[in-house]
């Protein structure tokens, strides 16, 4: 006899496990639970050190007749709630419509949807894994990353992935992300002689050389975009002296960038840029980049085509094909095979409130049991 697992129940237990991130425990007990019964083989992992570990991950396999290998990619770990909740952040309630909590659309009610799915997919028509991390949300050094080593010491290789990101913008169904621009933070340390204000002989002030190094990058126009990526955009996001007297010249003059950029662009190519720039102006600069991903494309094809299929089957909506957004594990995911993504509404993820449709729910479940049959069915 076939389980059925309601997507709103599992919901509700997955929130109510605090899982800020990096998740370890409770959360993960919860899925495992969930899953085992469904003649999923559940293997959870606890993966690197600190300070960018210890991480909880977690494989979830269950092996069917047919020739198709069809994976799920999400995450358990959660944003910090915040101060200003109307109610507990991890005691979900439902109040109308809406189901509130952390992590109720980025993105526990996707996995929740997805078991789901799978509970009322035949076990013999393929099969299906959930590649389920606890650090999304954080550095992600020892999350998916590692999660991929593990596949590939056991030989897990799905023919395709859906991350479970909440990519909908307006309505369930109106977006599925078929790419993500790249990342990469670089710090710019200009060192300088430290003085007296009033003998600048003595002293060397860094901060006009930083400026004039910050004044350079701001004028790079690096692209103009392509068919399927905005144009890549180099930002400021902070500058620090740390000089609490007026009359010292300071010894040294920090900045921070980031840069989001496209497939016409490559991370350590940007960074070598900001390096050759800086050395221009100041020799001794130290130029320090991380690069969080690459940016990828999965060009529209049977992937995207039967998801699309699926979407416009249960909602009568066409998704736009988008590439817009922040980061997430897609970025690595690629690597493996055609990758998309598509979840819940985004509008209040990682904000006071968070919370889902109780309805959008059973549909995206029901969407996402239409793209298993299609995935699975070849």
């Amino acid at each position: 006899m076939s389980i059925t697992v309601d997507p709103v129940k599992l919901a509700r237990a997955l929130i109510a496990a605090p899982s800020i991130t990096p998740a370890m425990g409770a959360v993960f007990d919860v899925l495992e639970a969930a899953l085992t019964p469904l003649g999923f083989t559940v293997e959870r992992f606890i993966d690197g050190i600190e300070p960018d570990g210890p991480v909880e991950n977690l494989l979830a396999v269950r092996t069917g007749k047919g020739p198709k290998h069809f994976g799920f990619a999400g995450h358990l770990d959660v944003v910090p709630p915040g101060v200003g909740w109307t109610g507990d952040a991890f005691a979900p309630e439902i109040r109308g419509e809406l189901l509130y909590g952390r992590g109720a659309v980025d993105m526990k009610g996707s996995i929740a949807a997805f078991v789901a799915a799978a509970a009322a997919t035949p076990a013999e028509a393929g099969t299906i894994s959930l590649i389920i991390t606890g650090d999304e949300e954080g550095p992600a050094i020892f999350g998916t990353r590692a999660l991929m080593e593990h596949m590939d010491a056991r030989g897990v290789k799905p023919d395709m992935i859906v991350v479970g990101e909440p990519t909908s913008v307006n309505r369930l169904g109106d977006m599925v992300k078929i790419g993500r621009r790249g990342s990469v933070n670089i710090w710019i340390d200009v060192p300088g002689t430290q003085g007296h204000v009033a003998y600048p002989h003595l002293a060397d002030n860094p901060i006009p050389k930083l400026v004039k190094i910050l004044a350079a990058i701001d004028a790079i126009v690096l692209d103009a975009g392509n068919d399927w990526f905005q144009p890549s955009n180099i930002e400021f996001t902070d500058i620090e002296v740390g000089n609490g007297a007026t009359n010292v010249i300071p010894a040294s003059a920090r900045a921070r960038l980031s840069i989001r950029f496209n497939d016409a662009q490559k991370g350590a190519d940007l960074v070598a840029t900001i390096e050759r720039i800086a050395h221009e102006v100041e020799p001794n600069a130290k130029i320090v980049g991380k690069i969080s991903g690459e940016a990828f494309l999965t060009p529209p094809g049977d992937l995207s085509a039967l998801v699309a299929e699926a979407i416009h089957a249960e909602t009568d909506i066409t998704p736009e094909m988008s590439t817009t957004g922040g980061t997430s594990d897609a970025r690595f995911l690629h690597a493996l095979c055609p990758v998309v993504e598509f979840g819940l509404t985004n509008a209040t993820m990682h904000k006071l409130d968070e919370a889902v449709a109780v309805a959008d729910l059973h549909t995206l479940t029901a969407i996402y049991r239409g793209i298993l049959m299609r995935a699975l069915a070849g």
